[in-house]
């Protein structure tokens, strides 16, 4: 969601933060702005709605140089999209940046009218630096101890960066809500981010605060960057780690949009997986989860990592044989589940900050049940929360529509699954499932190399009223993948459903106007090709996403075919049938001309609920 950025240290403050500021943009916004304290040793704001570019164009003519700056990109909660919201807030002597929801905002504005003090803006996050006015001016407090009294009195999921324009010095505390600090001790710089992403090339050592811990950044103080409770007591809860991240990841190189860049990236990053899992570091992980025995698994994501979770699941009940729940994180904690501690609670998450699969975790730590993540960000609040942790080691994932996290989110969870049934000290089972994922790999390299039948289907029906993406058994989850991403990246109508479904309604809206692609393989192939009969039989323009082994028949019945050798692939036939929608989705917006590596409305990692 809203991305932030801090940094304190003899180099020019205001360049750094737009920096990071412009990494940030994958993440989503509407208006960005920066505060820093001037030669006079007051404030000055330089904010504006609309993309980054705006803000540059305010600065541009400003001769600038701070060494402290805070800045921020927006994503409108509270507050309609305008100069007077966008962030930083500021007093005479406090600024902020806000990334999160403050629940109890209505009722801490109307406490703080009464007691004379006034609002420009129409956010909730205006209402926190009321909250530090009051505290600072009216309590007498110092500015550490405002902030954490302020910060108690809050509720929701929030992280805050602050600005003190006395002494130049930052300060920032999350609660549920991505924060992570670095510094950069041969140079004394210190940052702070709502994204590691921001960090990359300026420090060598980040640190990922726990929730509740005061993040203090000064010069003044030998050491650059200090944690505190909020009953200001030193504090140690905190993750550090050296920063392993380089700028290589950031960039597009040859490819005209970060999403095609990093649809070219799975064949390589699976190959990474297993060489990580059975080769490498991750074979003592895998140990460790040897040891659980689930009597039942219970499986919780948001959007692309759920669609993710039901291919996972389909591995566990198929191969291993155990039952699985598998729920939305923004309805699980809500409808009561029935929960035991035989139970684990597998979440999946690329940012492993996901408000409402993190919401999800809490409420199962708090019943006593076992938790496993599946993330893509060591050091994350779902990393660090959960009890046991598989990273699916898929790299700075900058697209806001997610490619190659699925893929290794999937594979992640088929070798959860190899290790759940007791497979791990099995060489003939281990090398079998080896030799699949490579073989997976070099399909995915065969079909990159020669996709240009995906482009040409795509501008024959970029103006079509819409899509209906259908499959079968395990093809199904691939079909809502297949949707959202084409909804995503190219804003057209377009629903996944499970083939037989199609016939209780939805098929209501087929006809010469709409586009189905029929997700298949050979399980179940003779019940779907009924269902693509149905469709055609109704003008429906039918486009197959199958297997090559069924050429003939395929052909015959569809419009467009985009086949494909599934043969060995087995349970992973539905990854290689979903890098075709993913270049589908990809060139149907590029036909359109969307803005597709940031899509409008959304957000990269979705911090609030």
């Amino acid at each position: 969601m809203c991305g932030i950025v801090g940094h304190l240290g003899p180099r020019n403050s205001v360049e750094i933060v737009m920096e990071g500021l412009k990494r940030l943009e994958y993440r989503g916004y509407d208006s960005a702005g920066i505060c820093f304290v001037n030669e006079k040793n007051q404030f000055s704001i330089f904010k504006k709605s609309g993309k980054l570019e705006n803000l540059r164009g305010l600065i541009a003519d400003e001769k600038i140089i701070a060494r402290s700056c805070i800045g921020h990109t927006r994503w409108a909660t509270h507050g309609e999209v305008n100069d007077v919201n966008s962030h930083p807030h500021n007093s005479d002597d406090i600024a902020l940046v806000h990334n999160g929801i403050i629940e109890n905002a209505e009722e801490i504005r109307a406490e703080l009218l009464g007691e004379g003090v006034r609002f420009q803006s129409d956010t909730d996050s205006e209402v926190f630096l009321g909250l530090l006015m009051f505290l600072t001016k009216n309590k007498k407090m110092e500015i550490m101890e405002s902030i954490a009294q302020a910060f108690k009195r809050i509720r929701g999921n929030s992280a805050f960066v602050i600005l003190n324009r006395a002494t130049s010095e930052i300060f920032a505390v999350k609660r549920g809500a991505p924060l992570v600090c670095g510094i950069n001790e041969i140079s004394s710089e210190v940052l702070v981010s709502s994204d590691p992403y921001a960090l990359i090339g300026v420090v060598d050592k980040i640190y990922f605060p726990d929730d509740e811990v005061i993040c203090y950044l000064s010069a003044a103080n030998k050491h650059l960057l200090r944690f505190f409770d909020l009953n200001l007591a030193p504090s140690k809860r905190y993750l550090s780690k050296k920063q392993e991240m380089s700028f290589k990841s950031t960039e597009k190189g040859n490819f005209e949009h970060f999403m095609l860049k990093e649809i070219h990236e799975q064949p390589e990053l699976m190959r990474g997986l297993v060489q990580f899992y059975f080769h490498g570091e991750g074979k003592e992980i895998l140990q460790g989860i040897t040891k659980l025995k689930p009597e039942r698994i219970i499986i919780s994501a948001c959007g692309t990592a759920y669609y993710a979770g039901l291919v996972i699941r389909n591995f566990l009940e198929s191969l291993n044989g155990i039952s699985c729940v598998h729920d939305l994180a923004s309805e699980f904690r809500y409808r009561r589940p029935l929960v035991s501690a035989k139970d684990l609670a597998v979440f999946i998450s690329q940012s492993g900050e996901t408000a409402d699969t993190l919401a999800a975790q809490t409420l199962c730590k708090e019943l006593k049940v076992d938790t496993l993540s599946v993330v893509n960000v060591e050091g994350s609040s779902l990393y660090r929360q959960c009890n046991h942790n598989l990273l699916i080691r898929a790299g700075i994932e900058v697209g806001v529509a997610s490619t190659k996290a699925f893929t290794q989110q999937v594979l992640t969870g088929r070798i959860l699954s190899h290790i759940l049934a007791g497979h791990l000290s099995d060489q003939e089972k281990t090398h079998a499932l080896i030799y699949k994922i490579n073989a997976l790999a070099e399909r995915i390299d065969e079909l990159l190399l020669n996709s240009s039948a995906i482009q040409e289907v795509a501008q024959k029906l970029y103006d079509k009223k819409g899509f209906f993406f259908t499959g079968r058994g395990p093809y199904f989850p691939i079909a809502l993948e297949g949707a959202l991403k084409l909804k995503e990246i190219a804003y057209v109508h377009a629903e996944g459903y499970a083939a037989g479904e199609l016939k209780h309604g939805p098929i209501a809206l087929i006809d010469h106007e709409m586009v189905n692609l029929a997700v298949m393989g050979e399980d179940l192939y003779e019940k779907s090709i009924s269902n693509v009969q149905e469709i055609k039989a109704r003008k429906g323009i039918i486009v197959v996403v199958g297997p090559e082994s069924c050429q003939k028949e395929l052909k015959k019945i569809s419009d467009h075919s985009l086949l494909l050798n599934l043969q060995g692939l087995d349970e992973l036939s539905p990854l290689l049938l979903n890098v075709v929608n993913q270049l589908f989705a990809y060139h149907i917006a590029k036909c359109k001309g969307t803005d597709i590596d940031k899509p409008r409305n959304l957000a990269k990692s979705v911090t609030v609920e």
